[in-house]
């Protein structure tokens, strides 16, 4: 697993997120405090606190990693 962490402050950013990490088989959770989502649901990424960066945990092998880091380069701060 690695984890990575994420901005998705505006609407755009989070409809553009969604749609590239549906495009792999791997598994994403959103980590926010206590708060644990799939982050291939639109719906529960509204249900957290987007106004500062988000763990995102890809649960996906080397390979792939390399791949969906790439793919999400555009949402990783830091």
């Amino acid at each position: 697993m690695k984890t990575v962490k994420i901005s998705l402050n505006s609407i755009d950013k989070v409809k553009s997120f969604v749609n590239d990490i549906t495009k792999f088989e791997s598994d994403f959770d959103l980590v926010s405090g206590r708060y644990v989502i799939d982050a291939k649901s639109i719906m529960g990424i509204f249900s957290l606190d987007l106004s500062k960066p988000i763990d995102l945990n890809i649960h996906a092998d080397d390979a792939a990693s390399e791949k969906i880091l790439e793919t999400l380069k555009p949402y990783i701060v830091g």
